[in-house]
């Protein structure tokens, strides 16, 4: 079994909402934020809109086995991820939760290199 390193504050979860980079799909809404760190984190959200305490707890298994077994696969060092539960997650086809991640990581990552080249680029520059 996989360990996985969760976001440790509500400010991780905080960071990831606030640098825009999100993939949304049927199943859920996958945030990313690069970070210094060497290794790659996950949090999981599933708010009262996703239904009751036991579809919530359902949902929230649902998504860290989909963490634990497909996003360890792709996942970046140095990238917090968060996953927000939507309203189907729970009732959503393992299938479909797996082919939304793969989706929504190679858009992410499109996204995240982008923002790192820019970045790396403008480290370089002094302002005068």
């Amino acid at each position: 079994m996989t360990c996985l390193v969760s976001i440790p504050s509500r400010a991780g979860f905080i960071a990831a909402r606030n640098s825009g980079l999100k993939a949304i799909s049927a199943g859920f809404i996958l945030q990313a934020t690069p970070t210094e760190h060497s290794f790659w984190r996950v949090g999981l959200t599933a708010s009262k809109k996703t239904g009751n305490a036991v579809r919530r707890n359902r949902t929230r298994r649902r998504l860290r086995a989909l963490a634990r077994t497909e996003l360890v696969k792709r996942a970046r060092g140095g990238t917090d991820y968060v996953i927000i539960a939507r309203h189907n997650t729970a009732d959503r086809p393992w299938a479909d939760l797996v082919r939304d991640l793969d989706k929504a990581l190679g858009y992410l990552h499109y996204r995240l290199a982008q923002h790192r080249g820019r970045h790396a680029s403008l480290k370089g520059t002094k302002k005068s």
